[in-house]
Order: C-alpha cells, then structure tokens, then sequence
C-alpha cells in the first residue's frame, strides 16, 4: 500500500510504525474471509483491508477520528484472525490498537459511550470493585426485565445484566498473594498472573493451575503488586492505564526476578497471555522497556508449560468423555497456540473434536459483547450452532471471556486446566455434567476413534 505521510509526520515513532505496517498491505483481501465481523455484517468497512484504508485515512490527514471511523473501528474484535490469514504478514494487532488510542484522543464519542466505557475501565480491571458491582446482580437482572427498547444503550445494559453470574463463588487461592510451595523436589520457579475478572468470576482456573503445577513440582509465586495485565484498558484505547497496569506487573516480577529468580511467567487467561508478550513491545518507548521485553520473554500459556513440563495424567476419565474444544482467538492467533492444549487433552484422555470454522471469534473479545452486543450476539450463535452437532459432554477452552460467553446454553464450559488437573489428581471439575447424564450421551458418530481417545 503506497502512503503519503510527510517527513515531520514520520518523525513521530508511532507514525513511523504505522506506515511500516501500512506498506505491507497488498490489498488481496485473504483478511475478509476470516474476519467476524465482516462475515456478519458483510461491509468492506468492517472487514480488516477497510479499516486499514480507514486508519491510513485518518493518520495522514491528522485529522481527528470521524464518527464513521470510530463506528468501524469499534466493530472491530481484535481477534487477529486476519493476521494469521494474512500472507503479506500485516502487524495489524499494533495497527488497530494505535488507532484506538487516537480514536479515544480525538473523538468525542456520545455521552452515554463514555460514561460505560469508563464505568467498564473503571472496574474490570479491580477484582474488589468487580465483586462489589456483581453482587447486586439479581436486582440488577430484576431491573433488567423492565429495560425496553432497542437502542444501543439499553442492549449494551441487557447484555451486561445477561452476563453477569447468578450467584458469586468464593474467593481463590490467588487473592492470598505469596508462593505456593512444590510438592517433592522443585522443578521450576513461576509467576502465576491473578489478573483481574476471572478471580471473580471463576477463581477455580487459578485454583487448578496452582494445585496442578505444584504437585508436578513447581513453586508458584503470586506476586504482590501484580494485578490485570492492562489488556481490558489497552483494547479501549486508555493508553495510560494500560501502561501503568504493564508498569505494575514488570515491576513486580522484576522484584521476583532480582531476589529467587523465575522460570516463567505462567496465564491461564489467553487473552491476557497475548498482551503479556507484547509487554516489550508496549512498553519499548519507556524506561522500563528492558525489564518488560524480559518479562515478556518469560510469558508463557499454561498448555505451552504443562508440555514442557511433560504433563501425564495420573487416572483415566471415569467413563468416556467428549470435549469441544474451543480455540480462543487470543490463543490461536495472538499466541499462535494451537495443539498444545488438544495434545494435553487427548494426553488425559478424553476424546476431543473442533466444531467447523474454529478460526472464527465466538463474540467474547474482552468488552466487546458489551459494547458491540448485536454482532457479539450472532457470533455466539453461531459458534455455538457448530458445537452442538458434536454433541459433546462439555466446551474446554482456555480463556475466561469465552467460557463466560458460551455458558448458558445447555452446555457445560471448562477451563482446560480444570480437566488436566482432574486427570492428574485434582477435583472433578463441578461443572461437568452428571456421571449419570455423560453415560446417556451418545457422541457424534464422526468421532468414534477406534475404541481410543483422539479429535477429528
């Protein structure tokens, strides 16, 4: 793509960045067969090569953002599909979020956007504020019932009310912060991300991960001063708060790092994992920028370091279970993780299958099944008309946004880390259907694999 900036603009190093990743863009538009939101909405603006040609528009002329470029870009999930789609090697993750930022700089959005965009960056990120807001859920959902209309406004209200749980578990192991000793010999030294929403929402995930990796022999540390890891700001173009939630954890680390060292630095979020190793990249202009490429050197998903750990089971499932396995975007094409959690579920045992179009988002991506609830809403039936066929006993994915997002349709959803730690020692997992109820479930006939466990 031939640009046209001046040379005071390419000065600025964001600039310069951006007309990098703007050359590399050949026009072919491989992006729009695996874009979300394009396959919904089917506008060439809400497709990746259209909001390239609007971000271009936007940073040459210096103009700020315009209503219809803050409209595209809004509907866009961040999935980053098109990049693994695309064969020019586009880096539009650092494209889409820089333009984010401007559109927050330069946009004055409609006073309601901004008021729920700042509710939702004002509490996401804080487990205290979180649990404090959902616990006055069921008045909420009471309060819910008498929101009418169809604005955007009063979608946005129903699909936050929808997503908020009936009733709050109790607390997990992370919010008592400090190190969780191995059992036998220690094998390795890790953080282990708390981060933010899924200790409240579903604690057990930390739960699983720490009982597992101790018992296979690593220390884990929760460290004190680490908290969300800036990707729920970041995505809404708060560039500042982003940075001081990356600022935060490298600093805590850091201190980790310094004193008895680390061998990794572990998520059992995916979504949180991809930002995690940008943290160099986020990061590069500050004076922290050597730490944080560190940092992010050591980030690693839980899938990736169960198989360097050469995770085993230690009993096979109780009867033969099947899984959909639900491949989170942050994971597949943030990380560029795609076997590792199959390897380790077939490795336990169970039978394992992926519904048709895996590549596509669900609708979780963070806030957007808040703010963007319409598309969010037919990605989520969609995914979930590919599942059902399977009929699986149970969805495993590894990313808290996704399960919260495809729960609540007759289908159990299971962090990955709960069922490989059941398989090695660990609870059944509570969300799992009855023993009675997986034994009256006949899988699909595509998946008969011989008598042993596999995935089609």
């Amino acid at each position: 793509m031939q640009t046209s900036f001046t040379a005071e603009q390419l000065a600025a190093p964001d600039i310069a960045i951006a007309d990098r990743i703007l050359r590399s863009c050949v026009h072919c538009g491989f992006c729009t067969a695996t874009c979300p939101s394009f396959v919904v909405v089917g506008d060439e603006d809400d497709s990746p090569r259209g909001r390239i040609y609007l971000i271009k528009d936007m940073l040459e002329t210096g103009a700020p953002a315009s209503e219809p470029v803050a409209f595209h870009l809004d509907r866009c999930l961040s999935c980053l599909a098109c990049m693994t789609t695309c064969p020019s090697g586009v880096d539009y993750m650092h494209l889409i979020d820089y333009a984010r930022v401007r559109v927050e700089e330069t946009y004055q959005r409609p006073r309601h956007d901004r008021a729920l965009r700042a509710l939702l960056a004002a509490i996401l990120p804080y487990p205290a504020r979180l649990r404090a807001a959902l616990r006055g859920a069921r008045l909420a959902r009471f309060a819910g019932g008498l929101i009418g209309g169809e604005t955007l406004f009063a979608q946005r209200l129903r699909a936050m009310l929808d997503l908020a749980p009936g009733a709050l578990p109790g607390r997990g192991a992370t919010e008592r912060q400090g190190v969780f000793p191995p059992q036998g010999t220690r094998r390795a030294r890790v953080a282990l991300l708390a981060g933010c929403a899924q200790q409240v929402l579903d604690p057990g995930i930390h739960d699983a991960t720490i009982r597992l990796l101790t018992r296979m022999g690593v220390e884990v540390v929760v460290a004190r001063g680490a908290g969300c890891c800036g990707a729920l700001t970041h995505h809404l173009g708060k560039h500042a708060a982003a940075l001081d939630f990356a600022r935060a954890n490298v600093a805590a680390w850091s201190r980790e790092i310094d004193t008895d060292g680390l061998d990794a630095i572990v998520t059992d979020t995916s979504g949180c994992g991809t930002v995690l190793k940008d943290y160099g990249f986020l990061l590069r202009d500050t004076p922290e920028a050597e730490r944080a490429a560190r940092i992010a050197s050591l980030a690693v998903d839980i899938s990736e370091l169960l198989l360097r750990l050469d995770y085993q089971p230690s009993r096979p499932p109780e009867q033969p279970i099947t899984l959909a396995y639900h491949a989170a975007c942050s994971l597949q094409h943030g990380q560029k993780i795609t076997d590792a959690p199959k390897i380790l579920l077939k490795r336990a045992g169970f039978t394992v299958a992926e519904p048709r179009d895996a590549h596509l988002c669900c609708g979780s991506a963070g806030t957007y099944n808040i703010l963007q609830p319409d598309i969010a809403g037919q990605l989520r039936a969609r995914k979930l008309e590919t599942i059902k066929p399977l009929k699986p006993h149970a969805i495993a994915a590894g990313n808290i946004g996704c399960l919260t997002q495809l729960g609540g349709a007759g289908l159990s959803t299971i962090h990955t880390v709960e069922l490989l730690d059941w398989m090695a020692g660990g609870p059944r997992p509570a969300q799992l259907p009855a023993e009675a109820a997986i034994a009256a479930t006949q899988p699909h006939p595509e998946l008969e694999t011989d008598g042993e466990p596999g995935w089609v």
